[in-house]
């Protein structure tokens, strides 16, 4: 798919490019993972991919889900791909990450989102692994992050269509099979379809042309009660042919994001002191600010002093949570703070 990839990046006036390791953070490999995307993108598409870590809801602090759902947001090609869906929702779900995507759906960026990662958007995911892995009683669907439904798209998404792994048995329809969807099928409320794509193909939603188009090796398919509708490679289909009648929450492109000026910057270092709900926020894009190359890059001396201070506020007051969030964002982000009978220094690593 390098070539889609290509096309996709060339349309966008600034290239800011994250990966997103939530998918497949349950696994041991994580690191190598990373890695190995990051090298796809430097070596065959010419473009730093910036990793965007938060494998474990759980185990994140909460500045540290601030920083990456500001990561998200402030980005223009944003990479999910491989992985576990019924892990990622576990993450993204209580993240309210549908709505950072939403946004940069709507100020002009791209979602690329594959494999695991593209069983979340729609209303309804299956859990591929617990029913073709673990094994389950009877299939069931768990609640998606239902992005499809902001274009008024009602339907489950399911990649690796045309799968033919399994030789002599079915593993058809991301390793469900034919029986296993049509009683998925039977479990999804009056309106909402499938939404099918065969492996090393696109599916490509044009917001501002209203309009979708497949490329690469197969087709992608519309599916209703088992009723297909297949949408051909190369043609451009209207998305009003598929979206329901009654969906009401298609998306409205905002306009576009104003950069922030000096004194903005200001105010954010405001927010991030006050110390109040907000300045989770505000602490998360000053810290990717300092230490984060490219587009929106400050010198990082004057910021990472006033985080010190926040820091040291947050401890005067007893808000621990804050001050060693703050702490652990900087190192996460390559600043090294050493605490001392003097107060606390700090380095870039």
């Amino acid at each position: 798919m390098t070539k889609v990839h290509r096309d996709l990046l060339q349309n966008l006036e600034q290239v800011r490019a994250v990966n997103l390791d939530s998918a497949y953070g349950f696994q041991l490999n994580v690191p190598q993972m990373t890695e190995k995307l990051v090298e796809y993108f430097a070596t065959s598409l010419n473009t730093t991919l910036e990793p965007l870590s938060l494998p474990s809801y759980d185990r994140a602090t909460a500045i540290q889900r601030a920083i990456f759902k500001e990561g998200v947001r402030s980005a223009s090609y944003v990479f999910a791909g491989p992985g576990s869906p019924s892990w990622a929702l576990d993450q993204w779900s209580p993240l309210g990450l549908v709505d950072d995507l939403h946004a940069v759906a709507q100020a002009g960026g791209v979602l690329c989102f594959a494999s695991a990662a593209a069983l979340t958007l729609g209303s309804h995911t299956a859990p591929v692994y617990e029913i073709y892995k673990v094994g389950v009683p009877q299939p069931y669907w768990l609640d998606g992050l239902d992005l499809m439904s902001r274009i008024g798209l009602s339907c489950a998404v399911i990649p690796h269509f045309d799968n033919r792994e399994g030789a002599n048995y079915d593993t058809r329809y991301c390793y469900l099979g034919e029986p296993r969807l049509r009683t998925l099928e039977e479990q999804l409320p009056d309106g909402v379809a499938v939404l099918g794509i065969d492996e090393h193909t696109a599916l490509i939603i044009d917001l501002d042309a209203d309009c979708l188009t497949v490329r690469g090796r197969g087709s992608a398919y519309w599916r209703v009660r088992g009723d297909v509708r297949t949408l051909a490679k190369g043609t451009a289909i209207p998305v009003g042919d598929l979206r329901h009648q009654d969906a009401t929450n298609r998306v409205t492109l905002a306009t576009p994001v104003v950069e922030e000026s000096a004194d903005e910057l200001s105010i954010l270092a405001e927010r991030a002191a006050a110390g109040g709900s907000d300045a989770l926020d505000a602490i998360a894009e000053l810290t990717r600010r300092a230490v984060g190359g490219g587009e929106g890059r400050i010198d990082p001396s004057t910021l990472v002093e006033a985080l010190l201070k926040v820091r040291d506020d947050a401890r005067g007051r007893g808000q621990y949570e804050i001050a060693d969030g703050v702490r652990a964002a900087l190192v996460d982000a390559g600043v090294d703070v050493m605490d001392g009978p003097d107060g606390s220094t700090w380095a870039l690593r």
